[in-house]
């Protein structure tokens, strides 16, 4: 069974596993520069979302932003801010983050968000390509009900060994595949899966083989199953 996102985030409302996001200290789109950087600092986190009115996640403002900001303003001076209010200027976002003011002129947008029914997989592929270090997770109508960090998502990789084949075992092949336990052995070292045996069809060892990269804690599948000929 796949890892959803959900199992990762804590029962206690805006609050992650890792670093907890505490009621009451969510970045509003209104907030000054001042109250990020204040926010930043106290809490000993890289980024916040930045929520509207209705508790929507409409951007992520980071420490890289504020960089952005300053580092441009201590190159050029109010040159840059100025630049900034001229649309279609060379590196006018660079710029814009200059002459920003409030949260929603600071923030990158839009947002790169995940659901809590995602597999945590798919929150490492967001992290690694969008090269973020926390996740808001968003419900339905793009609320935020949580964070997911980079810890969070590396400690799935920890579980034990034995744990992992026992549910390959017993809940993936007996469960879900409703298969012959017998017909296959399944060994895992360092979380490296090893299938051997022989499926009923092809087309279900290629199933079973897709499924058992979803297991929590599977860092890589090898395939020695022996498929029938002919399907």
């Amino acid at each position: 069974m796949r890892r959803a996102l959900a199992l990762l985030i804590a029962s206690t409302g805006l609050a992650a596993c890792g670093p907890k996001l505490i009621p009451g200290t969510e970045i509003r789109d209104n907030d000054d520069n001042h109250q990020i950087l204040a926010l930043l600092t106290e809490y000993r986190v890289s980024a916040f979302p930045v929520l509207d009115d209705e508790g929507k996640v409409i951007g992520v403002v980071s420490e890289s932003d504020l960089l952005c900001k300053e580092a441009l303003i201590a190159a050029m001076g109010g040159q840059a801010a100025r630049l900034g209010h001229v649309a279609g200027s060379p590196y006018h976002d660079e710029f814009a983050k200059a002459a920003a003011v409030t949260a929603a002129d600071l923030m990158t947008k839009p947002p790169v968000v995940i659901t809590p029914d995602e597999p945590v997989t798919s929150a490492a592929r967001l992290m690694y390509h969008g090269r973020v270090r926390r996740l808001p997770v968003v419900g339905e109508k793009g609320q935020l009900i949580g964070i997911v960090s980079r810890a969070d998502v590396l400690s799935v990789y920890s579980r034990p060994d034995e744990e992992i084949r026992q549910e390959i075992a017993k809940n993936l092949i007996t469960n879900e595949f409703l298969a012959d336990p017998d017909r296959f052995a399944v060994t895992v070292s360092s979380g490296i899966v090893t299938l051997e045996g022989r499926p009923e069809t092809a087309a279900k060892g290629r199933e079973l083989v897709a499924a058992v990269w979803h297991v929590e804690g599977v860092v890589s599948v090898r395939d020695r199953l022996t498929y029938p000929e002919g399907n």
